[in-house]
């Protein structure tokens, strides 16, 4: 029994460990490399003319990534062209959700006509590093120099359940708070959604 119980609290220790990691506004965040679903590897470096990146953690299957799939690509759409693409990247373990598998994934950007990268977080190493929880969450970075400089981390707006209604859409005016030289206020909400389906710890 206390072998038991010392094993669990080495298994929960090394559970908070990795969950305390993550970024916070204000840090620098770290670049990274991975797979499209068009079978290209996409890092952040690649966009050389891009102001920033909206980094949003989602999936195919949790019904708040559903709902806010049409409005992920209007922050595409609307802030791609001043200088704010999307970066979309999903890490769940597809042995512990299959609806979240590669092979899935280009099925869901080719149905829904992505207009941004849908990139397979493989190893789990970046939401792990990032500290994303839910799908979706959402790092606002912005480019400073050499840095990416985390200047917003949440949700994307107050109402994952009807776009029409929604009063606060954080991310919208997170960057249009950036374009116009300002800090974004809020700059962290609660991200809502389903958590992210680790291959280490099955949660």
């Amino acid at each position: 029994m206390k072998q038991l119980l010392f094993l669990f609290g080495i298994s929960l220790m090394s559970y908070t460990v990795i969950n305390a990691q993550g970024y916070s506004v204000g840090d620098k965040a770290s670049d990274f490399k991975l797979k499209n679903v068009d079978g290209k590897f996409v890092s952040l470096s690649n966009y050389a003319s891009a102001k920033g990146f909206v980094v949003v953690f989602t999936c195919n299957h949790c019904p708040y990534a559903k709902a806010y799939q049409e409005r992920i690509i209007q922050l595409d759409q609307k802030y791609k062209s001043k200088g704010y693409p999307v970066i979309a990247i999903n890490s769940n373990d597809p042995q512990l959700e299959p609806a979240d598998s590669y092979q899935e994934m280009i099925v869901r950007a080719k149905e829904k006509s992505y207009t941004f990268p849908y990139l397979f977080d493989e190893t789990q190493d970046v939401y792990r590093k990032y500290g994303a929880k839910r799908t979706p969450h959402v790092f606002l970075l912005q480019k400073q120099g050499s840095n990416l400089v985390v200047k917003y981390v949440g949700a994307i707006d107050d109402n994952f359940e009807d776009a029409t209604k929604v009063t606060s859409p954080y991310v919208a005016k997170a960057i249009d708070a950036l374009l116009a030289g300002q800090e974004p206020n809020p700059a962290f909400t609660k991200a809502i959604g389903c958590g992210i389906k680790d291959k280490q710890f099955k949660n």
